[in-house]
Protein backbone atom coordinates (compact mmCIF):
# COMPACT_ATOMS: atom_id res chain seq x y z
CA UNK A 1 0.00 0.00 0.00
CA UNK A 2 1.49 3.30 -0.85
CA UNK A 3 1.56 6.05 1.72
CA UNK A 4 -1.39 8.62 1.52
CA UNK A 5 -0.44 12.49 1.23
CA UNK A 6 0.10 14.06 4.88
CA UNK A 7 -2.79 17.17 4.91
CA UNK A 8 -3.66 19.49 7.79
CA UNK A 9 -7.32 20.29 8.33
CA UNK A 10 -8.55 23.17 10.48
CA UNK A 11 -12.36 23.65 11.84
CA UNK A 12 -14.52 26.12 13.91
CA UNK A 13 -15.96 23.80 16.78
CA UNK A 14 -18.38 25.15 18.88
CA UNK A 15 -16.64 24.50 22.31
CA UNK A 16 -18.29 26.13 25.11
CA UNK A 17 -15.90 24.57 28.09
CA UNK A 18 -13.30 22.63 28.76
CA UNK A 19 -15.50 19.64 28.43
CA UNK A 20 -16.52 20.50 25.43
CA UNK A 21 -12.93 20.76 24.22
CA UNK A 22 -11.92 17.39 26.04
CA UNK A 23 -14.66 15.60 23.96
CA UNK A 24 -13.06 16.56 20.82
CA UNK A 25 -9.43 16.24 22.23
CA UNK A 26 -10.67 12.41 23.87
CA UNK A 27 -11.84 11.60 19.89
CA UNK A 28 -8.58 12.99 18.30
CA UNK A 29 -6.51 11.06 20.94
CA UNK A 30 -8.01 7.40 20.43
CA UNK A 31 -8.05 8.07 16.42
CA UNK A 32 -3.78 8.61 16.95
CA UNK A 33 -3.26 5.50 18.99
CA UNK A 34 -5.51 3.24 16.77
CA UNK A 35 -2.89 4.59 14.23
CA UNK A 36 -6.30 5.94 12.22
CA UNK A 37 -4.42 8.56 10.06
CA UNK A 38 -3.64 11.40 13.00
CA UNK A 39 0.00 12.63 13.23
CA UNK A 40 -0.60 15.25 15.77
CA UNK A 41 -3.83 17.63 16.47
CA UNK A 42 -4.38 20.95 18.70
CA UNK A 43 -7.67 21.79 20.31
CA UNK A 44 -7.97 25.56 21.39
CA UNK A 45 -10.59 26.28 23.07
CA UNK A 46 -10.35 30.17 22.94
CA UNK A 47 -10.05 30.44 19.44
CA UNK A 48 -12.28 27.29 19.16
CA UNK A 49 -10.40 25.52 16.74
CA UNK A 50 -9.22 22.38 15.73
CA UNK A 51 -6.30 21.56 13.97
CA UNK A 52 -5.30 18.54 12.87
CA UNK A 53 -2.55 16.83 10.49
CA UNK A 54 -2.67 13.72 9.35
CA UNK A 55 -3.58 10.96 6.82
CA UNK A 56 -6.90 11.03 7.68
CA UNK A 57 -9.64 11.55 4.91
CA UNK A 58 -11.21 15.19 5.60
CA UNK A 59 -14.85 13.61 5.19
CA UNK A 60 -13.77 10.51 7.89
CA UNK A 61 -12.40 13.26 10.12
CA UNK A 62 -15.03 15.69 10.21
CA UNK A 63 -17.65 12.81 10.79
CA UNK A 64 -15.09 11.42 14.31
CA UNK A 65 -15.78 15.52 15.38
CA UNK A 66 -19.47 15.54 14.65
CA UNK A 67 -19.58 12.42 17.12
CA UNK A 68 -18.73 14.08 19.77
CA UNK A 69 -22.17 16.33 19.51
CA UNK A 70 -20.20 19.37 19.01
CA UNK A 71 -21.33 21.70 16.04
CA UNK A 72 -18.56 21.98 13.41
CA UNK A 73 -19.27 25.76 11.91
CA UNK A 74 -16.92 25.14 9.03
CA UNK A 75 -13.67 22.83 7.82
CA UNK A 76 -10.83 23.54 5.24
CA UNK A 77 -8.01 21.94 3.85
CA UNK A 78 -4.69 24.21 4.78
CA UNK A 79 -2.69 21.62 2.86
Amino acid sequence: MADAAVHKYKFDVKMTCGGCSGAVNRVLKKAQENDEGVTEYNVDLAKQEVLVTGTIPYDDLLEKIKKTGKEVRSGETLE
